[in-house]
């Protein structure tokens, strides 16, 4: 099986409730093989006519051994628990991709 990474694009709302998430976030990976791979704020939008309409501020890229683990992950009642206060802390698209290597 290949591997298969969720990429989060992020909009932080709520920097406390923010930080609070992002400290629950690891221990939720551990059981499905689940590691943080990039965290990381924007520094440019590299465009081809200077404008750019993105405005999430933030990635994440976690890494998971497979697509059943990282589908197991994100329906665990663990991550689950912290989905309401992700929701209140920021706003999110996630995008699960497979490795082609």
């Amino acid at each position: 099986m290949q591997e298969a990474y969720i990429i989060g694009n992020i909009t932080v709302k709520d920097e406390i409730k923010w930080a609070e998430y992002k400290s629950k976030v690891p221990e939720t990976l551990a059981p499905w093989e689940g590691t943080l791979v990039f965290r990381g704020e924007k520094l440019t939008d590299f465009t081809i006519d200077g404008y750019s309409n993105k405005t999430h501020t933030d990635n994440v890229i976690i890494k998971f051994p497979n697509q059943q683990a990282l589908d197991s992950w994100i329906q665990s009642d663990a991550y689950q628990a912290l989905v309401p206060n992700r929701e209140l802390a920021a706003d999110i698209d996630l995008v699960s991709y497979q490795s082609m290597s």
